[in-house]
C-alpha cells in the first residue's frame, strides 16, 4: 500500500479539481465558438422614459420594466 500524507493528498485533490474545471471551461468555449458575449439584437437596449436609465432587456418586445425605478416603458419607433 502506498502511504500518502494528508498535505500531499490535499494537493493532488486540488490539482485534480483544477484540471476538471479547466476541462469544463474548454468544452464550454468549444460550444460557444464566438468566445465573447454579444447581444443578439439592437432592439434589446431600452431607455427608461422616467429616469433615463439605459438597460438591456432581450426578453421583452413591446413593453419593458425599468430595473431602477420600476416604471413600464413602451418601445418607441425610430
Amino acid at each position: 500500500m502506498i502511504e500518502v500524507s494528508f498535505s500531499s493528498f490535499y494537493m493532488i485533490y486540488i490539482i485534480f479539481l483544477g484540471f476538471i474545471v479547466f476541462f469544463m471551461w474548454l468544452v464550454n468555449e468549444a460550444k460557444n465558438k464566438s468566445g465573447s458575449f454579444e447581444i443578439e439584437s439592437e432592439n434589446a437596449f431600452w431607455q427608461c422614459q422616467i429616469c433615463a436609465y439605459t438597460f438591456v432587456d432581450s426578453q421583452s418586445k413591446e413593453i419593458s420594466i425599468c430595473p431602477r425605478c420600476g416604471s413600464y416603458n413602451k418601445k418607441q419607433v425610430e
